[in-house]
């Protein structure tokens, strides 16, 4: 006789059928149709420009920024909601209670891509594109941030900060490379120990590079008043791709972590 599913059990599995999903969607995404319209326009060194602009507004968010994108949110409420919300899962162990970590942070998440929107819509109207870099890097963080908080984990301290790294730069890659990527995070959900060969400087410029790369030409069309507003909506399009694949990688390390505790 097969022996049921725990309601832990069965959210695991949930969780694992749509990372595949995410991967099979990626896997052979094409570029999109105004990328390459877009392609020859791009002047040449614009992809280093958002490189250096992505990398340094990374290094500046981790050094001093941390405190001002608190200043955006209630840390204290996430947290308490999270304990809440765990109290209620350690009463009556079920799909639902467990189900209720994800919808706070589905709900943070909206705000933030509505947010998002409105910055990157506003700042193309007014032709405002590399400008914009350090607050979409913030806008992403704050969305990272507070799933993590969602789901009880802080993001202080180096492992925290090369898991959500690895995270965006996951979230933005395709084909082999983002089975070989998504690999990486796997890893770490097993160990929670840094690669042995992780620099901070490096990961960002791995991150940042990524970014770059799928933002290139939206970040060049922002820059052309009015037209920009294309541009400025993909802003919204990316972190909401980011943060599809961080709420996954969050929500099954909280659920790995409880069963882990419960096999004790």
């Amino acid at each position: 006789m097969l022996k049921r599913k725990t309601p832990l059990e069965k959210e695991i599995a949930s969780v694992v059928k749509k990372e595949e999903e995410y991967i099979r969607k990626h896997y052979e995404e094409n570029e999109s149709f105004i990328n390459r319209k877009l392609e020859e326009k791009v002047p040449e060194n614009f992809q280093s420009r958002l490189d250096s602009a992505f990398s340094k507004a990374f290094a500046l968010v981790f050094q001093k920024g941390t405190g001002v994108i608190e200043k955006t949110y209630s840390k204290e409420k996430h947290q308490r909601s999270y304990m809440e919300n765990e109290e209620l899962a350690a009463e009556r162990n079920t799909r639902k209670t467990l189900r209720a970590f994800k919808k706070n942070a589905a709900r943070s998440g909206g705000k933030n891509l509505v947010i998002s929107g409105v910055e990157g819509v506003g700042l193309g109207l007014l032709g405002i594109g590399l400008p914009d870099i350090p607050v979409f890097v913030a806008v992403i963080l704050k969305s990272v941030y507070e799933t993590a908080l969602h789901y009880g984990y802080d993001y202080e301290g180096e492992e925290e900060r090369y898991f959500i790294l690895k995270l965006i730069e996951t979230a933005l890659s395709r084909g082999s490379s983002l089975e070989e990527k998504n690999k990486a995070v796997e890893i770490f959900l097993e160990k929670r120990t840094l690669p042995e060969s992780y620099r901070r400087d490096e990961q960002i410029e791995l991150t940042s590079s990524m970014l770059s790369k799928e933002l290139l030409y939206m970040k060049f069309l922002q820059g052309i008043p009015v037209a920009g507003v294309i541009g400025g909506i993909y802003d919204s399009v990316y972190l909401n791709r980011i943060l599809r694949y961080a709420r996954l990688k969050y929500r099954k390390r909280f659920l790995l972590d409880r069963l882990h505790e419960s096999n004790k």
